[in-house]
């Protein structure tokens, strides 16, 4: 049994002080007591439910920064980064793709994250050929989440086409592709590598976008694991959408509504481009909208119609998506600032009277532990225990609870020392207590692989 005792924490009704969290020995919350006397438990000045991160490319991790000298194009674009992409993946090795997931996975955990879905794309050899275990790179995956001890969601990505128009995969490409066929077999050796981890691992589909698949294998894909998560990226850049509408005659987001059982089991990730009707329907379904703030204005991608979404009752999540900057603080505040330069407003995510910084979170939290399918999102008895402890900087002084979320997010004056994943002790003092030795081995594997590039 583990026991963290809690000054102010933040239960499913609100803040209590004096908070007693006690975690069984599988990863659960056995109980939760407010209102006590100081107990001999672990200490923490406030006690966050931790946040699940929905959008993952780990291995991208490694080439941040690398995609911002501006090329010959007459616009740099997400297509113009995508190039630099494809040439950064062509050279990875299995050793070097687990390094740096370590790593990615290590600074979730630090940002406050407690866990992960990794949208996995990249299953096969330079060149396209299947590595002799077809989930070679899933267990590279696997074994990084072992090591770094966070929660795993692993989401198997179907690619098998370079456009709308059916075009072959090329180039960095045919490390993604797969027949229909051979990506249930990828699926089914990829459960077998899950079933090898801590029992709050989960696994789902993914397929990749309505340019890398076509409708009929999305109707398989859709039907593959009835019941867990199903996330695609959908809207994510004009082009997109113009060539999906030229080719159904419906909108990326449209066309997935139109046709598919949308529902709360479903994440449509980045839905940056969308009309006011799509707004609305894509939340009466209940799915989740992964909205990857930081990334998504890296990439030039578009504002996400948050204000809508929400004032409609929409679900959305966080994720970290291309780990240019693996941040949980920032991918808020970027998200609440998007809205306000749209906007030319202040405090636009919370209704009237409510902090800005507690709207956000409280929202990241439910949404996040919907899309990887986990019981999670709250200090509550039966859940799992993701959970992290914020020391809350110069506004303590002030007293109210809401602003120690406040601060974190939009002054960077509080800082997450403590990060607890299914029970699983994972950061100490704000460093994750192995991160010195997956630190180490990315080191290498980065210098490894600007000797190949």
């Amino acid at each position: 049994m583990t026991a963290i005792f809690a000054e102010k924490a933040l239960l499913p009704d609100g803040w209590a002080a004096n908070v007693l969290v006690e975690i069984g020995d599988g990863g659960r919350i056995e109980s939760v007591r407010p209102d006590i006397a100081v107990a001999d438990a672990e200490r923490a000045p406030v006690l966050l439910p931790a946040v699940s991160n929905l959008h993952s490319h780990t291995f991208q991790r490694a080439m941040a920064g690398l995609a911002e000298r501006r090329g010959p194009a007459e616009r740099d674009s997400f297509w113009t980064w995508r190039e630099t992409m494809y040439r950064f993946l062509d050279v990875l090795t299995p050793d070097d793709i687990e390094a740096i997931a370590a790593l990615a996975f290590a600074e979730m955990l630090e940002a406050g994250f407690g866990a992960v879905a990794e949208f996995h794309y990249l299953h096969h050899q330079p060149g396209g050929s299947p590595y002799d275990d077809l989930g070679e790179l899933a267990g590279r995956i696997a074994a990084a989440a072992q090591q770094s001890g966070i929660g795993l969601t692993l989401l198997p990505v179907a690619y098998n086409r370079g456009g709308v128009d059916g075009r072959p995969l090329a180039g960095g490409q045919l490390r993604f592709g797969n027949d229909l066929d051979r990506f249930v077999r990828l699926l089914e050796r990829s459960e077998t590598i899950a079933g090898s981890l801590p029992a709050d691992t989960n696994i789902g589909v993914a397929p990749h976008s309505l340019r890398a698949v076509s409708l009929a294998e999305m109707e398989r894909l859709a039907e593959l694991r009835p019941h867990k998560p199903v996330h695609i990226h959908a809207a994510e850049q004009e082009a997109e959408i113009a060539d999906v509408t030229a080719k159904f005659g419906a909108r990326p987001v449209e066309l997935l509504l139109q046709n598919f059982n949308v529902d709360l089991n479903w994440c449509l990730i980045h839905c940056t481009h969308m009309t006011q009707d799509e707004t609305a329907e894509l939340a009466a379904s209940g799915a989740v909208a992964g909205l990857c703030p930081v990334t998504e204005a890296n990439l030039g991608d578009g504002t996400f119609n948050g204000d809508s979404f929400v004032g409609m009752g929409g679900r959305f999540g966080v994720g970290s998506d291309s780990n240019i900057r693996i941040t949980l603080s920032e991918e808020l505040r970027q998200l609440e600032y998007s809205q306000r330069l749209r906007d030319r407003a202040r405090v636009v995510l919370a209704s009237s009277g409510q902090s800005v910084g507690r709207a956000l979170y409280e929202r990241a939290l439910a949404g996040g532990a919907r899309a990887l399918g986990r019981n999670s999102g709250a200090i509550a008895a039966g859940g799992w225990a993701d959970l992290a402890a914020l020391s809350p900087g110069e506004l303590a002084a002030f007293g109210a609870d809401d602003l120690a979320l406040d601060e974190w997010i939009f002054t960077g004056g509080a800082h997450v020392s403590d990060v607890w994943s299914a029970g699983r002790r994972v950061v100490r003092d704000g460093r994750h207590i192995d991160g010195e030795k997956i630190r180490a081995r990315y080191r290498k594997a980065l210098s490894d692989i600007a000797g190949r590039l």
